[in-house]
């Protein structure tokens, strides 16, 4: 199948996101597909523009002006796809329906193209109560339209377990893993000390304070032990973590004044972002890893997250709080109460500490998840839709 693989913006070689996107266009063609890839990004010389595989198929031109343009003017992305002969279009949302975009996929019906619209995460609403007021301005017209554009789609993906999303049907699959891109990792001594890790662009939905509380009652109650009794227990974050998170919203304590309260700071680490060599040295210390603790906070019960696919490709145990059907019954795994309560430490050591856990034997457990066999399962979901339709 001719696939356009279409998505809002740029990519970034430090981003999670712009590395998933990468891996889900290699797993399609792993799986024997064509597939091209149409994003939108400003060219050397600052011109906003419109590109399929790094060809601009539009330029919108400089400034304000042009980056209204490509707001409004996508018809070159139908032409294009007309033109190759573009059989399916994978869009990935970026929570931004609009009057542009329904005209633009019900261009794709016109034409006979199949499209399929990804959202990352459902429900997300919630997520965008501790963003500033620009961001809700978008939600609030991401409302408005995005029944009707899910109405001009032939499904939306989702890796949640919903039948419907925006009364359109859903096919759906898990995060998949690239276990090329991802180093094994190698176990560490957990005699003296154990660290932990937990890599994200930190938001109030990751619950980490919850994990630092833990780690300050974890050491108010060893204050007496002396000796081999006591485990050392450090705490690295990986990842951007904003002021809001650091100090605090209506949503989630700040990091810092419960570092503060505790005098942890020389147990908990920020390392800001990292990626390659650099994530890989942090990794190499840890034993433990640490997955979202709070997706309660944005109503969100069931979930598959990229980040424990992750973990798991890289062969350590983690730690997280949602329902997650591919790993919730893995020896390796350990789950937190999907509530407020700090995590227990202790739990963490203990469970390190009895459990043997060999990397190779972890990572097997997900090699059925490769983005491969999860974006045929996208394409398999659309040619049963098409065989109920003609019967």
């Amino acid at each position: 199948m001719k696939i356009l693989f279409l998505t809002y913006h740029g990519f970034d070689p430090g981003s999670g996101i712009s590395k998933k996107m990468l891996a889900q266009v290699k797993g399609l063609r792993e799986a024997g597909h064509e597939v091209h890839i149409c994003s939108y990004d400003k060219d050397a010389s600052g011109h906003h523009c419109r590109f399929v595989d790094d060809v601009v198929i539009q330029d919108y031109g400089q400034g304000k002006w042009g980056s209204l343009r490509q707001r409004l003017q996508m018809g070159c992305v139908v032409d294009y796809c007309v033109r190759e002969g573009i059989e399916l279009v994978y869009a990935r949302s970026f929570m931004n329906a609009s009057p542009v975009l329904i005209r633009l996929f019900a261009a794709f019906r016109q034409h006979g193209i199949l499209s399929v619209t990804e959202i990352p995460t459902f429900p997300y609403d919630q997520e965008f109560d501790s963003l500033p007021i620009k961001h809700k301005v978008n939600l609030f017209v991401d409302k408005l339209f995005r029944k009707q554009l899910a109405a001009h789609t032939d499904a939306m993906v989702t890796f949640s377990e919903a039948e419907e999303i925006f009364g359109q049907r859903t096919i759906n699959i898990s995060n998949g893993v690239d276990l090329d891109s991802i180093p094994l990792h190698q176990r560490v001594d957990t005699s003296k000390e154990i660290h932990l890790i937990a890599v994200a662009e930190v938001h109030p939905w990751h619950g980490f304070d919850r994990l630092i509380a833990g780690l300050g009652e974890y050491y108010e109650k060893v204050k007496g032990l002396k000796g081999e009794k006591v485990i050392e227990v450090f705490f690295h974050v990986v990842g951007d973590v904003w002021d809001s998170e650091m100090y605090g919203t209506r949503l989630a304590p700040g990091f810092a004044p419960i570092i503060q309260k505790y005098g942890i700071g020389d147990k908990v680490v920020f390392h800001g972002k990292l990626f390659g060599k650099a994530l890989d040295d942090v990794f190499s210390q840890c034993a433990f890893a640490v997955g979202s603790l709070a997706r309660h906070r944005s109503g969100i019960t069931h979930l598959k997250t990229l980040k424990n696919r992750e973990y798991a490709s890289r062969g350590i145990p983690f730690i997280y709080s949602e329902c997650d059907s591919d790993f919730d019954n893995q020896p390796y795994v350990l789950k937190a109460p999907a509530d407020e309560s700090p995590v227990d430490i202790q739990c963490i050591v203990d469970f390190i500490r009895t459990y043997d856990f060999e990397p190779s034997a972890i990572r097997q457990t997900v090699e059925h998840l490769s983005w491969k066999n999860q974006m045929q399962q996208v394409i398999e979901g659309l040619k049963v839709e098409e065989l109920k339709v003609e019967n």
